[in-house]
């Protein structure tokens, strides 16, 4: 649900003007994208080329199909590099954000995650290729659902979906081997904090009008915090009255 900084290596609108020129002359001629070609494309210019390096967060950006993350009439600009609106005032996020933030989580394969802010089940479909477990918190119920069943139905029986605060994170599954929140707080949530396991990160954006990306990480000694790149996201909603 983010905009990094202005993207670099040619992935800008002049690469989204190009591949919406390929879209527009195949729905011209009656052909259906290349959704393979598309994603493929968008690993190598969007992603990798702006730095993130895990092979395994690589190939689950190339595996899982994003266009089956948007509304229908948006499928053709699914690997746009860009942000997507899904209803409800929320959006898809970026590719690159989408990669950056697990790759800075640092997933392994017995992880239990929790992911706050499930939107279209995109972020938490990317995660389940590489973790054991995803708990993932919507306070809308409409998307909680839509999402629900979309991740069923393409098999991805490791993600849990929840209807709720995820202020609150899940105090009953804690601790947690990694939390990523995939809208913006104007300071974080206690809560998550305290539901760090010992030696897990929270990838969390964090401000309101300037909004950062920030990475926590729980040791033994307690936390550390650090600082990466200006994002900006739609805010963290909380349940009325908090």
């Amino acid at each position: 649900m983010a905009h990094p900084r202005p993207p670099a290596f040619g992935t800008g609108p002049a690469a989204i003007v190009a591949i919406s020129a390929i879209l527009l002359l195949m729905a011209a001629s009656g052909s259906e994208p290349d959704f393979n070609a598309l994603r493929e494309r968008m690993v190598e210019r969007q992603i990798e080329a702006r730095g993130v390096e895990d092979p395994r967060v690589l190939a689950a950006m190339r595996k899982v199909p994003r266009h089956r993350f948007v509304p229908e009439d948006l499928q053709a600009s699914a690997y746009h590099d860009g942000p997507l609106p899904i209803g409800k005032g929320q959006t898809i996020s970026q590719p690159y954000i989408v990669a950056s933030m697990t790759e800075l989580l640092d997933p392994r394969p017995g992880d239990r995650i929790l992911e706050v802010g499930t939107g279209s089940g995109y972020q938490a479909a990317v995660l389940s290729e590489l973790v054991r477990q995803v708990h993932s918190i919507e306070i809308v119920p409409e998307l909680a659902e839509r999402s629900r069943a979309l991740l069923q139905k393409l098999g991805y029986d490791n993600v849990e979906v929840i209807t709720g605060d995820g202020w609150k994170g899940l105090p009953e599954h804690a601790p947690f081997d990694g939390i990523v929140v995939t809208a913006a707080p104007v300071e974080i949530p206690a809560p998550l904090l305290e539901q760090l396991a010992v030696g897990a990160r929270l990838v969390i954006p964090v401000g309101n009008a300037d909004q950062i990306m920030r990475v926590v990480e729980r040791n033994e000694d307690g936390l550390s915090e650090r600082d990466l790149y200006p994002v900006r996201f739609v805010p963290l909603v909380r349940e009325p009255g908090k």
